[in-house]
């Protein structure tokens, strides 16, 4: 009770209607879906390679769960619309995979069902980043700081034809695009978007430098 009293002080939940969050959670399924046959989808030759270099790593994901989970009407709404998401997403872009491309990429699904099982937990967390006091603020540090961390190592992007290699601006451009858009969206005042980006900044400094998102993914977040 005292736990629930003090995150109450962070950010208090929205009143909403047992339609409302079914409606909620049935559009972040539709999006989830969605997302995940076209992720699957800009996988295919012809198409131009800088939708799959996108939709294949991390950072895209990171992005729209933010956004799914911060404007959720309360941490545990946010925790399932998450689950709901990467479970649509997932059942979609592999289903296709193994439907119609007959491969079942067994590593692949291992790695982003870890995602998707952790991926409550962060949401619920993520959902006080719009809220008050030094924890929204680190909170909404955090997507901000994979995207940087993950954006400056595309630097060494692997892009298997050379030719390709041209994209890298286009990738960090975009990169930089979704952090501007958190920055711009999550924070609910100036004094929070004043200390917010310091904080992203220092964090991802840390990670690229003892290079955590190499150490944990092992190379294995551009497997979608």
């Amino acid at each position: 009770m005292e736990i629930h009293n003090r995150l109450s002080q962070i950010r208090v939940r929205n009143k909403s209607t047992t339609k409302q969050k079914v409606f909620s959670i049935v559009n972040t399924m539709m999006i989830g879906a969605i997302l995940g046959l076209a992720a699957k989808l800009v996988d295919t030759p012809g198409i131009n390679p800088i939708f799959d270099n996108i939709c294949g790593r991390l950072g895209i994901w990171v992005f729209v769960a933010t956004l799914l989970s911060v404007f959720s009407y309360s941490p545990k709404l946010a925790a399932v619309k998450i689950f709901a998401f990467f479970g649509s997403m997932l059942t979609a872009n592999y289903a296709y995979t193994v439907l119609f491309l007959h491969f079942f990429p067994m590593r692949e699904i291992v790695f982003w069902g870890m995602c998707a099982v952790v991926s409550p937990v962060c949401a619920y967390i993520m959902w006080y980043a719009r809220g008050n006091g030094l924890l929204s603020y680190i909170v909404s540090a955090l997507p901000i700081t994979v995207l940087l961390s993950e954006g400056f190592e595309l630097r060494h992007a692997y892009l298997p034809i050379h030719t390709h290699y041209y994209l890298i601006p286009f990738l960090m451009g975009i990169y930089l695009i979704m952090i501007l858009v958190l920055l711009l969206i999550i924070p609910k005042n100036k004094i929070q978007f004043v200390v917010v980006l310091p904080i992203a900044l220092i964090l991802s400094f840390i990670m690229i430098y003892f290079n955590v998102l190499g150490r944990i993914f092992g190379g294995t977040n551009s497997v979608l």
